[in-house]
């Protein structure tokens, strides 16, 4: 998570009309909504191109499938090649899992397969190399109460409970060389991400399980957002009475406030659970077995 001296300079709801308008010139945004009857599931997405980039090297899911899988890339390497392999993942990892159930070894086995695609297909156009971080959620279950998380690099995924005391929660750990104990090669930063995929450099991807209960939100987004909030902004943003396609671009507008110049990115779910009648006899405190000799 970002330092916790971080100084936000311009809270969500104190952004001017011009200030608003100037964060957001550039965002492109859609959400949409995946219903079963056990639950609805609330999904949007804000993207804007940084200052140092002439295109959006990030990628994200379009939110127009059934609701089963939302994946964030960020383009590494800069250029063309950076939006292409980020794109190009987005796009693998959909064409693979969207039809599966998500689990950790088909989650795996997607990324190194990305990893070869993604090569082959940048090697056809330029010897430079261009390689991807990503993050990933999907729902294992009817019910979307129980989400697998993956990831490669240092876009994140956190959750936030609007219920209690609504602390934002990081739920995946950067694959940077600070946290894996490397060292970066010359000119490089301990920040900096040492797995990616479409350069070899990963072995698959980082998978855990997490709850997600009733009204829960879930988030993932790329670097040129987590670097430039702390707990405060996110809290600030996420629970303000505003559409979470609003939301998305607010993080975005506090992300650029605060100094970033990269590309940003930010993906929000939430989760609303329909209570599921119980069955007649059950409301009634007693058994079939019971009705029935009751009957007789």
């Amino acid at each position: 998570m970002a330092a916790g001296n971080l100084i936000t300079p311009l809270e969500p709801g104190n952004l001017s009309r011009l200030q608003r308008a100037a964060a957001q010139a550039t965002v492109v945004a859609r959400q949409s909504v995946h219903r079963n009857a056990f639950r609805r599931l609330d999904a949007a997405v804000a993207s804007s191109c940084g200052s140092q980039h002439e295109s959006n090297e990030d990628a994200h899911s379009a939110l127009d499938c059934a609701g089963q899988l939302f994946v964030v890339a960020d383009g590494v390497g800069g250029g063309a090649m950076a939006q292409l392999a980020s794109g190009e993942l987005v796009a693998h990892l959909h064409a693979v899992l969207d039809a599966v159930p998500p689990d950790a070894e088909r989650v795996s086995r997607a990324m190194l397969d990305a990893d070869r695609a993604i090569a082959r297909r940048i090697a056809q156009v330029t010897a430079a190399p261009g390689a991807a971080t990503v993050a990933l959620c999907a729902p294992v279950n009817r019910l979307a109460s129980q989400w697998l998380v993956a990831w490669v690099g240092d876009c994140r995924v956190y959750r936030l409970a609007l219920r209690g005391v609504q602390e934002i929660e990081l739920l995946s750990r950067d694959d940077t060389f600070r946290h894996l104990g490397e060292q970066p090669p010359a000119g490089g930063s301990l920040d900096d991400p040492a797995r990616m995929v479409g350069n070899g450099a990963t072995l698959g991807a980082n998978v855990a399980l997490h709850d997600l209960a009733s009204g829960d939100l879930l988030l993932l987004c790329s670097d040129g957002v987590h670097k430039h909030l702390d707990g405060p902004a996110w809290r600030r943003v996420l629970t303000q009475p505003a559409s979470l396609v609003q939301r998305c671009q607010d993080l975005i507008g506090v992300a650029r406030a605060n100094g970033s110049a990269d590309d940003a990115t930010v993906l929000l779910l939430q989760r609303t659970a329909f209570a599921v009648p119980r069955p007649r006899w059950m409301q009634r405190g007693s058994s079939p077995a019971d009705t029935s000799r009751n009957r007789r």
